[in-house]
């Protein structure tokens, strides 16, 4: 497993994978139309590529290099509808992978952008068929293509990884009073 604790200590990181997780929590209580709930957000914008999918997205590569399913060069591939390919590409990026991104047209022209933006080669899929065309095309170029690294984010285990070993113990470090 790869090990993914860290805490913000320092005003320079080497990585910013270093900065993916313990984001702030704020207490929005006063959305509640009950006064004796407490509610507490977890702000998961505030990783570096914008979401909650940061965390899967370095989780899933890091294993993948941890097990040598994932070598040095080789092309990842990845169907996604948004901000899971936008964190892969990134990562994948800084990391010297090539990345393909499959997606139905219907994904805004802004999210096919941030993924250009990070190097990702987008594959688009018929809008109509939505994520689950861009899931089979995906599924069919991984058996064809066999020396591409498929990460396959719905069925990998490092997707609820991420967060077993990460969001969850911040919440339970940074809300002590949960029982």
């Amino acid at each position: 497993m790869v090990d993914i604790e860290h805490i913000r200590t320092s005003a320079v990181h080497g990585s910013v994978l270093d900065l993916i997780g313990n984001t702030p929590m704020v207490d929005v209580s006063v959305l509640s139309p009950n006064p004796r709930v407490r509610i507490i957000a977890k702000l998961e914008s505030q990783n570096p590529f914008g979401s909650v999918k940061d965390r899967i997205a370095r989780q899933m590569i890091l294993q993948a290099e941890a097990d040598g399913i994932l070598q040095p060069g080789q092309t990842i591939l990845e169907p996604s509808s948004g901000n899971t390919g936008i964190a892969l590409a990134a990562i994948a990026k800084m990391r010297g992978y090539p990345i393909k991104i499959l997606m139905p047209t219907s994904v805004s022209i802004e999210r096919r952008q941030m993924l250009q933006v990070f190097g990702a080669e987008l594959i688009l899929t018929p809008g109509e068929e939505g994520s689950n065309g861009a899931v089979k095309r995906a599924q069919a170029m991984a058996a064809q293509h066999p020396e591409w690294c498929f990460l396959y984010q719905y069925g990998n285990d490092n997707n609820p990884l991420a967060h077993y070993h990460g969001t969850g113990p911040e919440i339970w470090r940074d809300c002590p009073e949960i029982t």
